[in-house]
């Protein structure tokens, strides 16, 4: 945990503390994860999702390099952010869509520098490239690929929750909402939200960018066979059902 661990030159995970979030029926669970470090072509470091703050961890990606991007790629992911701030001024935090509503209704007190577009911004175009995974009524999220590494970086898309290393409440919401690996999917809550064919559309932009492998924020990353887990994690989208 809060440990840099390298998938390939110029890229890390990093898997932080259990979070809270509320379930169905009121319950509230705790579940793992996972944050992407990436240093540009420039030296500079761009923190996907960051995790809770920690000094260890700081002092290792001081390091690296500044930290100058900080991340929130749907709008259930900026908890951390605001600490990231604190303690590195000059980052810019990114804000997706919704996400301010979201943090102003939870009380959290966090400023967005820039809010991040179809395109990537100069600052990372070297790099990384993006997607708006657009169709849903609820939430969208933004996808990266980081095109050295060949490395697809997903927040919520797919949640992939290995059931040994979870509590017995969670294990029966995972399988409830489809999110247990082996066979991990967007949660199917989020499902239900979807207008298939802009969501088949970004799909087929995320396969053409052919990814060797894919990180996941929640649950086991997906280390080769990149373009068949996509496939089987979306086939929902061609069915007549969600499930």
């Amino acid at each position: 945990m809060n440990t840099l661990k390298p998938l390939a030159p110029g890229i890390w995970t990093v898997d932080g503390p259990s979070v809270s979030l509320d379930a169905p029926f009121g319950l509230g669970v705790r579940f793992p994860t996972r944050m992407t470090v990436v240093q540009l072509s420039n030296g500079g470091l761009w923190c996907h999702s960051p995790t809770a703050p920690e000094a260890g961890l700081f002092a290792a990606l001081d390091q690296l390099g500044p930290v100058e991007h900080l991340v929130s790629p749907n709008k259930l992911h900026y908890t951390h952010i605001a600490a990231w701030k604190r303690r590195y001024p000059h980052a810019v935090a990114w804000a997706s869509p919704g996400v301010r509503e979201r943090a102003a209704k939870q009380g959290a007190e966090i400023a967005f520098d820039a809010d991040l577009h179809d395109d990537p911004p100069t600052a990372w175009a070297e790099d990384l490239d993006q997607l708006r995974f657009r169709g849903s009524s609820v939430m969208e999220e933004f996808v990266f690929f980081h095109c050295a590494s060949r490395t697809l970086i997903l927040a919520d898309l797919i949640e992939n929750f290995e059931v040994a290393k979870l509590p017995m409440l969670l294990r029966w919401i995972g399988r409830l909402g489809g999110v247990l690996d082996p066979d991990g999917k967007t949660p199917l809550d989020w499902r239900v939200t979807f207008y298939r064919a802009d969501a088949r559309f970004c799909l087929a932009r995320m396969l053409a960018w052919r990814p060797q492998q894919i990180v996941l924020a929640h649950g086991r990353c997906y280390s080769q066979n990149a373009e068949a887990e996509l496939r089987r994690a979306f086939r929902w989208l061609n069915w007549g059902r969600v499930f």
